[in-house]
């Protein structure tokens, strides 16, 4: 059983509240640039984290590399994914490719329904408490923090 989402970031930092001491008002600087990249992420119920970081928006060619990851990846069968209703998750390519690779099961979330996709908690969780007024200098630098950052969260980055 995995869980897969997708998420996307930038190099302007989410900037969280903090302490400091009174009258030295912290700091941060980064680059000011927006480049934004992508990341599809599947989460099992044990916690393993299946990962993929992309230079562009997830669209189906992403969605399907990602799938032929988990086949590599992932021994049980069948391999039951439980996603949302995004339109990779939907295109004939992606219908394609799970028709000629029957261990993929697949199941589709209710719309609108974020809360029961553990997936959104993990990214969530990176988003705010792990990557929280990070300020990196290029995207391969918050590429490599999320990878490490997400195996510090009690998931294995594969």
């Amino acid at each position: 059983m995995v869980f897969v989402d997708e998420s996307g970031f930038s190099l302007i930092p989410y900037v969280a509240k903090t302490w400091a001491p009174v009258g030295q008002t912290p700091v941060l600087v980064h680059q000011g640039r927006w480049p934004k990249f992508s990341a599809i992420s599947g989460v099992t119920p044990k916690g393993k984290l299946y990962i993929q970081v992309h230079k562009d928006t997830i669209a189906t060619e992403e969605v399907v590399e990602f799938l032929r990851h988990l086949l590599r990846h992932v021994r049980r069968r069948p391999i039951m994914i439980f996603w949302d209703n995004g339109r990779p998750h939907w295109s004939d390519e992606t219908r394609a490719f799970l028709r000629a690779h029957p261990r993929l099961e697949v199941h589709r979330f209710p719309g609108y329904s974020p809360e029961l996709n553990p997936d959104e908690w993990v990214w969530r969780h990176l988003k705010i408490h792990e990557l929280a007024s990070y300020a990196p200098h290029d995207v391969k630098e918050v590429s490599r923090a999320l990878r490490g950052r997400s195996s510090e969260c009690a998931c294995d980055p594969s």
